[in-house]
């Protein structure tokens, strides 16, 4: 699911950097209070888990991949903040490590994968608790949501840059597909996606809930 470098336009990325400069100032506040002793191993080790997700990528139609995102367990077990934080260094070594992502991307993946898969994942699970779901559905519904809330978010960044930089000609400068392709190429293969993650997240949050890291 991660754009690479030269598929977005600096009228994209550069803006996106803006915004997740002020989303990354605002998830690092009080961060030091978060991290104490027990919080950081389980942090790193669930951390570890998203990266290894994240390298599992299948190859997609209309120039981009599927893979488990693990932003969802992040944040249920860890909260937006940390979840935001911990993920957009994912992306970071992912980038530089093996060439998933880029750099010049990296607001807009941080943003759409990292920040609102976060936020999709832990306040849609509050949501559905208190509409009376269990834990078990509440966790995969909003897991799925992340996930697909996510994609359709990377689909539309991709989707819109034929309409944002293009040459006097029409031809685009950067990512050619427009939004006809761009969004059931990522969407639909996402639904598979999101079902495999919603049972992943759910099988990680009980064993976090049987150690004491959260209460069920």
């Amino acid at each position: 699911m991660h754009i690479p470098d030269g598929f977005l336009s600096p009228q994209t990325y550069l803006p996106a950097y803006v915004v997740a400069g002020v989303a990354w100032a605002w998830a690092g506040r009080g961060l030091r209070r978060q991290l104490d002793e027990s919080t950081v191993p389980r942090l790193a080790m669930l951390t570890a888990l998203a990266y290894g997700l994240g390298l599992v990528m299948l190859p997609l139609p209309g120039g981009t991949s599927g893979h488990a995102l693990g932003v969802s367990i992040l944040a249920l077990i860890f909260g937006i903040r940390l979840a935001f934080i911990a993920y957009t260094g994912v992306l970071v070594l992912q980038a530089l490590m093996f060439g998933a992502g880029g750099i010049t991307a990296l607001g807009v993946n941080a943003l759409a994968i990292g920040l609102v898969g976060a936020t999709v994942a832990a306040q849609g699970r509050r949501l559905l608790i208190r509409l009376g779901a269990g834990d078990t559905l509440s966790i995969a519904v909003a897991t799925a949501l992340s996930v697909l809330l996510s994609a359709a978010l990377v689909a539309l960044v991709l989707g819109i840059q034929p309409l944002i930089a293009h040459g006097d000609d029409g031809a685009p400068l950067f990512f050619p597909l427009g939004l006809a392709i761009t969004l059931p190429a990522v969407l639909l293969p996402h639904v598979f996606v999101a079902a495999g993650e919603a049972a992943l997240t759910v099988l990680v949050w009980r064993y976090a809930v049987r150690k004491g890291w959260v209460r069920g």
